[in-house]
């Protein structure tokens, strides 16, 4: 696939799962409004959409062809990972004033109204992916045994959402991350860095193409190997992420950079040093590329896209 075809169906893609998003707000009305229009503006400000994206194109590799029933976990899984942004960029946590290039929710809203709407998008993630069922069970054109194994599929793919974005994966390692600032036990830094970045940044990950692969109906082995890459994903993101907190430009970026370091943060560049950590995020990126080889569905795409988070600038 050569740079203008993905740059194509990168377009598109991103198009499709904005929309999913947007599909699925909740209205700024009521006495509330104030709370859903923070909600809305952090959801609003733009970025990749990722993890829709990875769900969206597991999804159809693993032979899904319904983009309703996969439009509310695209937007459930966009909203748990802006919560978490939202959270992330509080006082308490990293203080940033500056997300996707525009001023954060906090710092917009104050930081009490900064952490409902945190809340309220983690909430309102799991009532719009619950509309799934009651979607399932209105449709016509299949039949009840169908109905039937796709609800199961749904409140498999609900489960795995909830533990992979909860103590257990997200904010398990979200919490351990706030433990570590300031350790300087190197040999116990190691182990427990790839044990936050695991949780905080690949289970989130690991939930988007999980739950793809799941509501596509892909059977047990397939999803064992989903997991797995989506892993390796997670964790060559985020080794990328700590590579441009060191090199990369504010402005290219939207957001502050050097804000590991001011809040003595444990990174792996600070642990493994750039060359070392460029090297395993390209190893790690094309190991999970290979395993998506053992997939018959079209994956060119997929792959490229997680290929390029080894050149990603931003």
């Amino acid at each position: 696939m050569d740079t203008r075809e993905f740059e194509s169906r990168l377009e598109e893609a991103t198009k499709i799962a904005g929309e999913a998003v947007l599909r699925h707000l909740p209205e700024e009305a009521g006495q509330q409004s104030r709370l859903t229009e923070a909600m809305n503006y952090s959801i609003t400000a733009g970025g990749k959409r990722l993890r829709p994206i990875l769900m969206l194109e597991t999804y159809k590799m693993c032979g899904g062809c319904d983009g309703e029933l996969i439009g509310f976990f695209m937007a459930a899984i966009e909203m748990i990972h802006t919560y978490s942004l939202v959270h992330d960029d509080l006082p308490a946590m990293d203080n940033d004033r500056y997300r996707r290039g525009r001023e954060t929710t906090w710092y917009v809203y104050g930081d009490a109204m900064g952490i409902l709407a945190g809340d309220g998008l983690l909430n309102y993630a799991f009532e719009t992916a619950l509309k799934a069922p009651e979607y399932c069970l209105k449709k016509d054109d299949i039949t009840n045994e169908e109905k039937l194994e796709i609800s199961g599929r749904i409140w498999r793919a609900l489960s795995v959402l909830s533990r992979k974005a909860g103590i257990y994966g997200m904010i398990g390692g979200q919490a351990v991350d706030i433990m570590t600032q300031g350790r300087e036990d190197e040999e116990l830094l190691t182990e427990t860095l790839l044990f936050i970045h695991e949780h905080k940044t690949a289970a989130l990950i690991e939930a988007a193409m999980m739950t793809g692969a799941i509501l596509a109906g892909a059977g047990e082995r397939q999803i064992q190997e989903i997991e797995k890459c989506a892993r390796n994903i997670g964790l060559a993101f985020q080794i990328q992420d700590d590579i441009l907190d060191v090199t990369g430009d504010s402005r290219e970026l939207g957001k502050s950079i050097g804000s590991d370091a001011c809040n003595r943060k444990a990174t792996y560049v600070n642990l493994k040093g750039l060359k070392q950590s460029g090297e395993d995020v390209e190893a790690l990126s094309r190991e999970a590329a290979a395993i998506l080889d053992g997939f018959e569905g079209e994956h060119g795409f997929l792959q490229e896209l997680i290929l390029n988070l080894i050149y990603r600038r931003k």
